[in-house]
């Protein structure tokens, strides 16, 4: 079956870090912490195959690990425990998810791969393992779906599902897999009802 994988990256942050661009001396570089991916069908009902999630040790420019701060766990739900249990080094986060993806495009809420993974791997000194051009951004989905405008800019991808009042079980805003969970059930919803054609994920 034809596929298309819906990634979310969650990225260590002080509170204000975003409204700061993380350009304050204190904030961390902003390196990926966890990754989730979702696995959906393109094809019939337009199934949810499979999911994937990741931790990933959040390292500095000199190798040293971030330790999170508790307005990122208070956000994230994201321990320290977990991380120090789970947690896997970025080269070996994005290789898991490259190869839950089967080769299929990675589609993201605005441009993950250049605001997280492409900053994450240059922090860490690693070769990106994934090219861009495998990479868009689900956005276009949204407006090929005629989403307006202006609606697609105030919402975020925790509330996208809500947004189209769609069905779905209880998710955790700022947790990777569950972002992409709510995109996911989203573009499903809207193949569904005709809103959205397979084959508009080949042309944006």
């Amino acid at each position: 079956m034809k596929t298309a994988i819906i990634f979310d990256c969650e990225f260590v942050c002080l509170e204000g870090s975003q409204r700061r661009f993380w350009c304050a001396a204190h904030d961390p570089d902003p390196v990926i912490a966890q990754i989730g991916a979702v696995k959906l069908g393109l094809e019939g009902e337009f199934p949810i195959l499979d999911t994937y999630k990741s931790y990933v040790r959040p390292i500095d420019r000199f190798g040293k690990r971030y330790p999170l701060d508790p307005y990122f766990t208070n956000l994230t739900g994201i321990t320290e425990e977990d991380i120090d249990a789970h947690g896997v080094a970025l080269e070996d986060a994005l290789s898991g998810v490259d190869n839950f993806s089967g080769g299929a495009r990675f589609w993201s809420w605005g441009k993950d791969e250049m605001n997280m993974v492409a900053i994450s791997c240059y922090v860490a000194g690693i070769q990106p393992s994934i090219p861009a051009s495998r990479f868009e951004n689900a956005v276009k989905l949204l407006v090929a779906a005629g989403m307006p405008i202006e609606d697609l800019a105030k919402t975020p991808s925790n509330k996208l599902a809500d947004y189209y009042n769609v069905d779905h079980p209880p998710l955790l805003a700022h947790d990777g897999l569950d972002d992409a969970l709510s995109i996911s059930y989203t573009l499903q919803h809207l193949m569904k009802i005709g809103k959205l054609q397979p084959e508009v994920f080949d042309r944006v």
